[in-house]
C-alpha cells in the first residue's frame, strides 16, 4: 500500500504516520510505504513515475476568498498536483484524502474536490487538522476498502 501526500505545517505528514502506526499494529502484513512530495522538491529530485495504485493525501490552502465566488484557487500544494498530472500517475490514485481546517466553511478540503474533479477519482474522506483517532480508524476501513483488501 502506498500513501502519496505534501505537508507543509506538518499536520499532514502527522496525519499519514498514525495511519502508517495503525497498519503497522492491527495490519502488520499489509506494508505501507509513503512518498512525501514536499520532500522530493526539497531535494530537487524529478516527480517519478507511479506504478502502482496509492492514496493522496493533501491540505488545503487557497488564495483568500470564501471558496464559492472566489477564493478556490490552489496555492503551496500544486506540486502534488503536478505529480499526479505526470504522466500516468492519476491512473492508479485510488482516491484522495483531503484535510483542512473546519473555520473555513465551504473551502473545508475543496483542494481534495478540485483534484477529483480534474483526475477523476473518488475522495475516500475528509479530516480536520491532524485528525483523532477516530478519523484513523474510519479512514483506514476506506483506504482498506479502496485497495480492496476488506472482505
Amino acid at each position: 500500500m502506498k500513501f502519496v501526500y505534501i505537508s507543509l505545517s506538518g499536520n499532514t505528514k502527522a496525519f499519514v504516520q498514525k495511519l502508517v502506526d495503525y497498519f503497522t499494529f492491527n495490519h502488520a502484513d499489509i506494508p505501507v510505504e509513503t512518498l512525501d512530495v514536499k520532500e522530493l522538491v526539497k531535494e530537487g529530485q524529478a516527480y517519478p513515475d507511479l506504478d502502482q495504485p496509492y492514496i493522496a493525501f493533501l491540505p488545503t490552502y487557497l488564495e483568500g476568498g470564501n471558496g464559492v465566488d472566489n477564493g478556490d484557487r490552489e496555492i503551496l500544494t500544486t506540486d502534488l498536483r503536478q505529480l499526479i498530472a505526470k504522466g500516468n500517475n492519476a491512473h492508479y490514485c485510488l482516491g484522495i484524502i483531503g484535510s483542512g481546517n473546519r473555520n473555513f466553511n465551504n473551502q473545508f478540503c475543496l483542494t481534495a474536490y478540485q483534484y477529483s474533479n480534474q483526475f477523476g477519482f473518488p475522495v475516500l474522506d475528509t479530516y480536520e487538522m491532524r485528525g483523532l483517532s477516530a478519523d484513523v480508524e474510519r479512514i483506514a476501513g476506506k483506504i482498506m476498502m479502496a485497495y480492496d483488501l476488506e472482505k
